[in-house]
């Protein structure tokens, strides 16, 4: 299998051809058996091929292989190859697995749609690039797959583009993280100025004997950085992805859980080895990290919009995995970024089904407040039973409930802090796992709880979605729930497989920072504790609020009105960057337009135009049209010619 790599995203690609080529000629039913087979294929490969890997001593769990010769000029040589290691097959296992339970969920979710063969293709494609991005053996390769991420974010996010809100967010989307690539971009050209090559194994190899000014690692991992926080919505970079809920559902939880968010982690971790040659930069990834992970969780602490709410719930939890890799425990962060896409596809599948239900029953029942707005619903469990308990599975999973995916991940991220004697961040990492756990049972608690909040005849129209929704809901419980066992670490009587699995793409970075691993068990149990108890008194204090003496939330509003208003507007950050950069980008360039293309640019051309006029007019009163002048101007001509040979 590892010798047929290359078809694993290609085979997505061919599923993008056919429906975007032919998709208006096809059935919507031939369309979404296409988009989805195409994509279970390329699963039923990453098995193959993850199977194969681990049937390998761990020493050779790395296969590369260079398919042709796709750049070669001057100094520089780039093979189009693909590497299977522990973690880029990790990474297509989940992109390809998750993309696929997206996709059989897109087919009820977006049936009747007239775009239905637009949206499948689109979809394949994003997934082609995120594999290709995973899959690459060196940084243009990967290049390729971060642009076309990107690209394809655009698409989706403003897929019903005839909505000027929609479109305004995808370009949004598409923008900010332009300025995170050129980031990213520099952060490469430093490293091939640095060591001649592109490819990662060549640039470890060299790595590893480095001899020259250390400062390069820092310079090329903050660019790298830089493009990670644009990818991965880090501060300052992460505005565009609460308006990525402009597009369908399923296209936010492919966005949020699968692909294009966890591929700023994928990078950071994928260069490891450059990372920890630089402890300034990991400085800057976990405090930008928790930073992030703080701020995203006390703005989804107000928010009412269902997907708003998961949203920065997805900002905060990818701060954790920046976190994990920022101290050093890059398996912890690839970890928390394989389970957050199990929870978190379920928790926007979830919001679908939700929506989706709301939706019917208002156009049933006459239309009474917005169906994404959870302060409308309420007593939804009775009504939608297997959308309620696989919502709450994932919600335990998220608040770090023991048993579940996220305790197993999210908990050594936070111990990791500590065990790297980063007491601060932890601190911080905690305080956000509080109210994560708030945050996130006040959704469950104001949407499945509770009277129902609409008029009787709407409430009568409430049902579950339909099967091909439902049953990727619980594909993903089962995942939320078992996904993290194979990270269970030794303190709790597990054997820490997910980490051993993953040493041997790690294995240098750790050679190169002296890692060696050994903490103290009681502390350990400490952290883990206190850990648990912050989630589980954060479920109290939101069923406090929520169900026991819902007043409490609206006086505290109230009486904390503009702090309150503050925090719903996220802040103003949107407002801010608009007033700061946007607007201030708006009147530079309509600035240099009026004084400097319109007065000089066009000032000159017109200013050459009209002299070379004025020259015209002049000799164009030699032309008279009358022969006598013109057998005079001859005559005075030999007359000067004439003089001029004998006077010489």
């Amino acid at each position: 299998m590892s010798n047929y790599l290359y078809l694993i995203p290609i085979i997505p690609f061919i599923g993008f051809l056919i429906n975007g080529l032919l998709g208006k000629k096809l059935s919507d039913k031939a369309v979404g058996f296409i988009g989805c087979a195409v994509i279970g294929i390329a699963f039923a490969m990453s098995v193959a091929a993850f199977v194969e890997l681990i049937g390998l001593e761990p020493h050779n769990r790395i296969i590369e292989h260079d398919w042709f010769t796709w750049l070669a000029a001057g100094k520089l040589t780039v093979d189009f190859g693909m590497l299977l290691d522990p973690l880029s097959a990790v990474m297509i296992l989940v992109v390809s697995g998750v993309s696929f339970i997206i996709h059989i969920y897109s087919i009820g979710y977006m049936r009747g749609d007239p775009s239905y063969s637009r949206y499948f293709s689109y979809l394949n494609l994003f997934v082609f690039f995120m594999l290709l991005l995973v899959l690459g053996n060196s940084y243009p390769i990967m290049f390729i797959g971060w642009e076309g991420v990107g690209l394809c974010s655009y698409l989706l996010i403003g897929f019903w583009f005839t909505d000027d809100a929609k479109a305004t967010a995808g370009k949004k989307a598409f923008i900010v993280n332009r300025i995170g690539d050129f980031g990213f971009l520099i952060g490469v050209f430093i490293l091939f100025a640095a060591f001649g090559t592109l490819s990662f194994s060549g640039v470890a190899e060299q790595t590893q004997y480095w001899v020259g000014p250390k400062s390069i690692f820092f310079w090329a991992t903050l660019c790298l950085f830089i493009g990670a926080t644009g990818k991965s919505a880090q501060i300052p970079l992460y505005v565009w992805l609460p308006d990525a809920m402009a597009g369908p559902t399923p296209v936010s939880a492919l966005i949020h859980a699968a692909t294009m968010v966890t591929a700023g982690v994928y990078m950071v971790a994928r260069n490891s080895f450059l990372f920890v040659m630089a402890p300034a930069t990991l400085e800057i990834v976990a405090w930008v990290g928790v930073g992030t992970a703080i701020f995203a969780a006390t703005i989804a602490l107000v928010q009412n919009d269902i997907k708003k709410v998961l949203a920065y719930s997805t900002v905060s939890q990818l701060g954790y995995m920046f976190v994990g890799c920022g101290v050093g425990a890059f398996a912890a962060g690839i970890s928390h970024l394989m389970t957050h896409a199990f929870f978190k596809a379920l928790l926007f599948l979830g919001a679908g089904s939700v929506i989706h239900a709301v939706h019917h029953a208002h156009e049933r029942g006459g239309f009474h407040g917005d169906p994404q707005d959870i302060r409308y619903m309420g007593n939804l469990r009775n009504k939608m039973p297997t959308t309620y308990w696989t919502f709450l599975v994932a919600t335990l999973a998220i608040a770090g409930i023991p048993g579940f995916s996220g305790f197993f991940s999210k908990d050594e991220i936070i111990w990791q802090t500590f065990a790297s004697g980063h007491l601060g961040i932890g601190i911080v990492a905690m305080i956000a796992a509080l109210l994560t756990a708030f945050y996130m049972f006040r959704l469950v608690y104001m949407t499945f709880h509770g009277q129902w909040k609409g008029r009787r005849d709407q409430e009568d129209h409430l049902h579950e979605s339909p099967k091909v929704m439902t049953m990727p809901l619980v594909i993903l419980g089962v995942l939320s729930i078992i996904g993290g066992w194979v990270a269970i670490p030794h303190a709790l009587g597990g054997g820490a497989w997910f980490e051993k699995f993953l040493h041997p793409s790690f294995a240098l970075a750790e050679e190169l920072a002296g890692k060696h691993g050994h903490h103290s068990l009681a502390a350990e149990y400490v952290v883990m504790i206190i850990s648990v108890v912050i989630a589980v008194g954060g479920i109290f204090w939101a069923r406090a609020w929520y169900i026991k003496n819902p007043e409490i939330p609206k006086r505290l509003a109230a009486k904390l009105k503009g702090l309150h208003k503050f925090a719903l507007n996220k802040y103003y950050i949107d407002e801010a960057y608009d007033f700061v950069v946007v607007q201030t980008t708006i009147g530079m360039a309509d600035g240099l337009w009026r004084w400097f293309d319109v007065k000089l640019v066009d000032g000159l051309v017109n200013g050459v135009a009209i002299f070379i006029g004025w020259v015209g007019s002049v000799i164009r009163k030699v032309q008279t049209g009358l022969i006598g002048n013109y057998a005079l101007m001859m005559v005075f001509g030999i007359v000067v010619i004439v003089g001029y040979m004998v006077w010489r």
